[in-house]
């Protein structure tokens, strides 16, 4: 099985590594990552996944799609993604300033939060798509808790404006309930179970 990750995310691609399956990166630029408003939070991110994985059934349909340096094959497996946080039913998506970044741990702290990551699996035969669920719970954060890690860390690539394997997961999270590493943007536990039904299939 050989997978294609269409993801930049660094931390993705740390956590896809460490399944041990040979994979390759290629990311289609300016795909839509809009959704109805009306959608159910719990629904988001497995909608923006299944979205992200749209252009790449064109390399499965027609090869002058493919880019030269991929080479596809038959047993080869597109992984698509998104994460989400959520809190009271609104969605945290990444912070556009300082200011924006503290509203958003504020909103968490002290509380319980959600994440979810949608996850597409898009082969030539199959395509399978689930969204996992993890519940994370900080402690009261501080003004300048929040402030030193902001300012050191530059969360602003960050859904819900933190990485739960930095300072302030270590210092912030008190309960965890679900895959750690669904927070930070793969649940890699389940997708290694896919990806071994869909090898019986391939």
């Amino acid at each position: 099985m050989k997978l294609i990750l269409a993801s930049n995310s660094p931390r993705r691609r740390e956590l896809l590594g460490g399944l041990d399956i040979p994979y390759e990166v290629h990311v289609i630029k300016g795909i839509d990552e809009s959704y109805p408003n009306s959608l159910p939070v719990n629904e988001v991110a497995g909608f923006i996944a299944q979205k992200k994985a749209v252009p790449y059934k064109e390399w499965f349909a027609d090869a002058q799609y493919v880019p030269s340096d991929i080479k596809m094959t038959d047993n080869t497996v597109i992984v698509t993604a998104d994460t989400v946080v959520a809190v009271d039913d609104e969605i945290l998506g990444k912070p556009v300033s300082r200011d924006d970044a503290h509203r958003m741990l504020r909103l968490i702290s002290g509380r319980t939060h959600q994440v979810f990551t949608g996850v597409c699996l898009l082969s030539a035969k199959y395509e399978k798509s689930f969204s996992v669920c993890t519940d994370v719970t900080f402690r009261e954060l501080t003004d300048e808790e929040i402030y030193y890690y902001i300012d050191h860390y530059k969360p602003f690539d960050k859904a819900g404006a933190y990485g739960i394997q930095e300072w302030i997961g270590y210092i912030g999270v008190t309960r965890l309930e679900g895959s750690y590493f669904n927070v930070m943007g793969l649940p890699v536990q389940r997708i290694n179970d896919e990806l071994h039904m869909m090898e019986q299939l391939l």
